[in-house]
């Protein structure tokens, strides 16, 4: 029987505080955070913070906490219970006394990935039909005027007329004002995800109007808002959505306060491990999710956390696993990988071989903005979660900020080295690479050379798991070049081969053999090739193939260090 069997279950995918509560999950407790909200005299509040970091949870938790829940019937729902033994219970009747006192309107934008505007707009609606549909029992009795009413059920019926839904939150909160009140407590999740899918499908404009109005009504020009709680990946602020939001208070992984409310510490991660009789895994974890840091508290990536600790309690894998890479749009890595110039590959060169940068900040971005120019998309890569921060600093005039950043943990890593390696691989589909052959064919070793040398410096290259690079940089050259089929360590004779290219056919066919080996240094390449050489003749590596009737049957060691080759036949 698993020693696990009778612990909380962890809640995958589950982003509802009160179902994961209900269901006895794991929980790791964030209700301070409810204590510093109300301890904030900002009227609204943007937190960023990267995907997957727990930002709709807390929303849903902030929710059941202060709601004032009423059932379509009337009927006033008790989510009291959800908080019990948990550290908001321990902050004082000052506190305790605001919870479920306010109505709540809870808005989620991340459901708006469509390819159109229309279809984008429409699932907006829906959105919004839906919240109007969750409050439908301020239309029981005469709270509302009879206009108000068929105005509400219009918007329930998701009515063609756009000026309904344009200022529909900020009239939500004149209904629920008028039936408990009590002034609104708006949450907006994911606000930024319909304005990124507008902008990857051309139609930026228009969802930029649509959102703006939305927010106007609900957080600026609304005299029923009690607090407005906003989450998203960025802050954009460029295109004016909080235009003339005076109120408004900005949270990102700079910033001091609530730094440790998203994601995991390394206290809770100790706890969860402990928990799940895993605490040597510590290390591990370490290596793979820790490395953020907000403020200057240590983070942890809840989402692969979660993931992990589930895998490796029910004995799914004994291994960490790249869980975020699955769950994160990675696209813009591949695009800055694509249209790095030299000094941004050099840049990418350092990140992923355990370096630093140092760049220019600023948290106003407009995904219009990211593409311009190559501090835009680091900027980006920092508050989205692919790199961390290690120092900062003002300049001369105290007016920019810089970083020095790196890549968070080996789970970020590899991110970048999958992305680098699609990005060869459809790089190499686009190159001629006849003359590699041709010279591999005809034994002209200089030749090769030269063209190996020309793709490595062309290339973005790691070198902490050298042997692994070269290996899949020299496969990448070799696939599908002039129909032979590459094998790369093949069993053959009495050894491994690193690659070898075979033609389909054999009695007029050929067979190239390539041994790849490290060289230590610079002086060490020739030497090391010639290391190659002896390889295969003593592990005879040549011996299956002429054995099967190939005639022709070619022999390569290639020695690398760093960008640079040399490459040797045999005889």
């Amino acid at each position: 029987m698993r020693n696990t069997e009778k612990r909380k279950k962890i809640s995958i995918g589950v982003e509802d505080f009160k179902e994961i509560i209900d269901k006895d999950g794991y929980f790791v407790d964030k209700t301070l955070m409810i204590q510093e909200l109300l301890e904030s005299n900002a009227k609204v509040i943007l937190f960023t913070r990267p995907r997957r970091f727990g930002k709709t949870l807390n929303q849903f938790m902030i929710r059941r906490f202060f709601e004032d829940e009423i059932t379509e019937k009337g009927e006033r729902v008790d989510n009291g219970y959800l908080f019990d033994g948990l550290a908001i219970t321990r902050c004082g009747e000052e506190i305790m006394q605001h919870q479920q006192r306010y109505p709540v309107i809870f808005m989620s934008l991340k459901s708006a990935r469509q390819d159109t505007y229309a279809l984008a707009y429409m699932e907006l609606k829906k959105r919004i039909s839906e919240e109007f549909e969750r409050h439908r029992y301020v239309l029981a009795g005469d709270a509302l005027l009879e206009t108000e009413k068929l105005r509400f059920q219009a918007i329930m019926d998701m009515q063609d007329e756009q000026s309904l839904y344009t200022d529909a939150l900020g009239f939500l909160s004149k209904c629920l004002f008028k039936y408990h009140g009590a002034h609104t407590i708006i949450l907006i999740d994911e606000y930024d995800v319909p304005l990124e899918n507008a902008y990857l499908h051309g139609f930026y404009d228009e969802m930029i109007g649509f959102i703006r109005s939305l927010f106007e009504s609900a957080l600026k020009t609304n005299p029923y808002l009690e607090r407005g709680i906003i989450t998203g990946c960025l802050r954009i602020s460029k295109e004016s959505i909080f235009t003339g939001l005076n109120n408004l208070e900005v949270d990102s992984v700079l910033h001091t306060r609530y730094a440790d409310s998203f994601g995991f510490t390394e206290a809770e991660v100790r706890e969860m491990l402990a928990y799940y009789a895993l605490s040597s895994a510590l290390p591990e974890v370490k290596e793979w999710y820790d490395g953020y840091l907000f403020n200057r508290i240590e983070i942890y990536n809840p989402w692969s956390i979660l993931k992990y600790v589930n895998d490796r309690k029910d004995h799914v894998t004994q291994f960490a696993l790249p869980y975020w890479s699955n769950t994160s749009s990675n696209s813009i890595i591949r695009e800055m990988v694509g249209e790095a110039d030299e000094e941004a590959k050099e840049d990418l060169e350092t990140l992923i071989n355990g370096g630093t940068i140092e760049k220019r900040v600023h948290e106003d971005i407009t995904y219009g903005d990211i593409h311009q120019s190559q501090d835009n998309l680091w900027n980006f890569l920092f508050f989205t979660g692919y790199l961390k921060k290690i120092s900062e600093r003002k300049d001369a005039a105290g007016e920019n900020l810089y970083l020095t950043m790196k890549i968070p943990n080996t789970e970020v890593k590899t991110i970048y080295q999958d992305s680098i390696s699609y990005w060869f691989d459809q790089r190499m589909k686009q190159t001629d690479r006849s003359p590699l052959l041709h010279a591999l064919e005809s034994g002209d070793c200089e030749a090769a050379e030269d063209f190996i040398n020309r793709q490595l410096m062309e290339t973005i290259s790691y070198f902490d798991h050298a042997e692994s690079f070269y290996h899949g940089f020299m496969a990448g050259l070799l696939t599908n070049i002039g129909g032979y089929r590459v094998k790369s360590n093949r069993e053959s004779g009495s050894g491994r081969p690193d690659i070898v290219l075979q033609t389909p056919n054999i009695r007029k066919g050929r067979v190239i053999l390539l041994e790849l080996k490290l060289a230590e240094s610079i002086a060490d390449l020739e030497p090391a090739a010639d290391r190659g050489l002896a390889q295969i003749e003593e592990q005879r590596y040549a011996a299956p193939f002429t054995s099967e009737g190939y005639p022709d049957v070619r022999k390569y060691a290639v020695s690398f260090y760093k960008k640079d080759c040399t490459l040797r036949k045999a005889n």
